[in-house]
C-alpha cells in the first residue's frame, strides 16, 4: 500500500501506521492542494524538510498527494500552481515518481508540468480518451490511478480504459472515498481492489490475471519497489 501524504497535520499518523505494517506499506510526502492557504509557503517548506530527511532515510518513495483542485475553492489557484511547481522539481531532483491529484484542473495541472521530464500517476483519473492524450502530449512519463468510479453504474470512465491501456493502469482506492460497487457507500479499503480489477478485465475482455499482474508491475515500476 501507498500512503500519501496531506499536510502537517497528517506526516506523524502517516509515519505510525506504516510504522506498524512495514512489510506492506510505503510512504508519499507532499502538500495536497486544497491544504494550500495563507500559510501555504511555510506549511511547503516544513514540508520540503521532511521529504529531504525522509528521502534520505528512504523512507518515501513518491511526492504526493499534490496538484491541482478548484472543485470548491478557486481563491488560491495560483498559489496552488507555485505550490505544485515547486513539488514538481523537487521530484525531478531527487528522482522519485509524482502522485497527482487534478480536480476541476486539468489545464492548470498541464500547464505546470509542460516539457518537464517527470514521472507520475494522475490519482484517481475519470477522464475522457481526449483527456488522456492531453496528458500525454506533456512530454512526461505518465500513469492513470483506476479506482472504485470504473465499477459505478453511470460511469463513462470504462470507455476510456482502451485509451490508456493497461501498461498505463494502477489500481487505487482513495480510501476511505469511491468504494466499488458492490460496496459503494461503505468506508473504502484495499480489500475491495478485486471489485476493480473485474470491471477492467471485463471491459477490456482479457483475464482477470492478466489484470493482476500488469497493473501489480505497473505499480512496482512507478514507485521503484521491490517485487
Amino acid at each position: 500500500m501507498m500512503f500519501p501524504n496531506v499536510d502537517l497535520t497528517t506526516v506523524e499518523p502517516m509515519r505510525a501506521l506504516a510504522a506498524q505494517f512495514p512489510r506492506n506499506v510505503t510512504m508519499s510526502m507532499g502538500l495536497h492542494p486544497t491544504e494550500i492557504g495563507e500559510n501555504w509557503q511555510e506549511d511547503l517548506a516544513k514540508i520540503h524538510d521532511e521529504t529531504l530527511r525522509g528521502v534520505a532515510h528512504g523512507e518515501y518513495k513518491a511526492i504526493g498527494e499534490v496538484g491541482i483542485d478548484l472543485y470548491w475553492d478557486k481563491t488560491y489557484e495560483q498559489e496552488q500552481m507555485q505550490a505544485f511547481e515547486q513539488q514538481v522539481d523537487w521530484a525531478i531532483s531527487l528522482g522519485l515518481p509524482v502522485i497527482i491529484h487534478c480536480r476541476e484542473g486539468q489545464r492548470q495541472a498541464l500547464e505546470v508540468l509542460q516539457g518537464k521530464p517527470v514521472k507520475a500517476v494522475f490519482h484517481s483519473f475519470g477522464g475522457t480518451p481526449e483527456d488522456v492524450d492531453e496528458v500525454r502530449h506533456q512530454g512526461g512519463d505518465f500513469y492513470f490511478g483506476i479506482n472504485g468510479i470504473v465499477t459505478f453504474k453511470n460511469s463513462r470512465l470504462r470507455d476510456t480504459l482502451p485509451a490508456i491501456g493497461l501498461d498505463r493502469i494502477l489500481l487505487e482506492t482513495d480510501s476511505p472515498y469511491l468504494a466499488p460497487v458492490p460496496h459503494r457507500g461503505r468506508r473504502n479499503e484495499s480489500a475491495y481492489l478485486p471489485h476493480i480489477a473485474a470491471h477492467i478485465a471485463a471491459h477490456l475482455s482479457i483475464p482477470i490475471e492478466e489484470v493482476t499482474s500488469t497493473t501489480t508491475a505497473n505499480a512496482l515500476n512507478l514507485f521503484s519497489l521491490p517485487s
